[in-house]
């Protein structure tokens, strides 16, 4: 028998097996992170050359660069559940948008801030008007607003629309980051950041980022869905099951 995906569709549904995937989400992501970690900082210090200047603060690319990364990824994800909810007016799509914009916000401020220590030693300064600095920074206001917009309207529902619709607008602002330093006359856009290339990435090194890439997912889905929960509780105070489950936890 065919299982009814449709079914995880209402908050009531998907609220249980939520819980049941966190776990689950928060080991992978310790696994990956240690993992990615461990490799990056350990086991590359000579892929760039022992007398290389680069060869202690580079650490932080395993860092910035997966966060830059889940940044823009996370904002094409909060979009794309927002957009399902203007379309299908579905309530936990609007949630889930709702539930990954702090998430998103976070990893941008941590590609602004280990952005900031990077260019300390490498351009001489913590931050310069380079043009995919820029448009990371305004990113982040874009989850600020959506928050802040989201959380100034009393009506849910309105709140809801309204958050939507300004992230569909930002979302201009991803192909723009990606264009910024990889447009095809880099002379039109002269940019302090090197073009990005996978390609070109030494082995090691690309493992460390894509392990601690996928960790950052791992976590992005576990904070996600608590945060998730959270809002379904609050949302659906009145409705009977979740007092049922309020009750129920009362009495353990």
């Amino acid at each position: 028998m065919a299982s009814n995906w449709f079914k995880f569709a209402a908050p009531a549904s998907f609220y249980p097996l939520a819980g049941r995937l966190i776990p689950m989400f928060w080991i992978l992501a310790g696994i990956c992170l240690l993992a990615g970690l461990y490799w990056g900082f350990f086991q590359t210090p000579d892929q760039l050359g022992g007398s290389n200047a680069q060869k202690e603060y580079y650490r932080i690319i395993f860092i910035h660069v997966p966060a830059a990364w889940m940044s823009m990824w996370l904002y094409v994800v909060m979009v794309g559940w927002a957009a399902i909810g203007l379309v299908f007016n579905t309530r936990l799509s609007f949630m889930m948008a709702n539930a990954v914009a702090p998430t998103g916000a976070i990893f941008t401020f941590l590609a602004l801030w280990t952005g900031a220590f990077w260019g300390r030693p490498s351009w001489g300064t913590y931050w310069d008007w380079d043009p995919r600095l820029t448009t990371e920074l305004i990113l982040f206001f874009m989850y600020v607003g959506y928050i802040a917009l989201h959380s100034a309207i009393d009506d849910t529902r309105r709140a809801d629309r309204a958050a939507a619709l300004l992230a569909i607008v930002g979302l201009v602002m991803v192909p723009l980051i990606f264009w910024s330093v990889n447009c095809p006359d880099p002379n039109q856009c002269a940019a302090l950041h090197q073009r990005s290339n996978l390609t070109q990435i030494e082995g090691n090194i690309l493992f460390s980022m894509l392990a601690v890439t996928f960790g950052f997912w791992m976590y992005s889905f576990a904070t996600t869905l608590m945060r998730l929960r959270s809002i379904i509780l609050t949302r659906e105070a009145d409705n009977t099951w979740v007092q049922e489950l309020l009750a129920k936890g009362s009495r353990a």
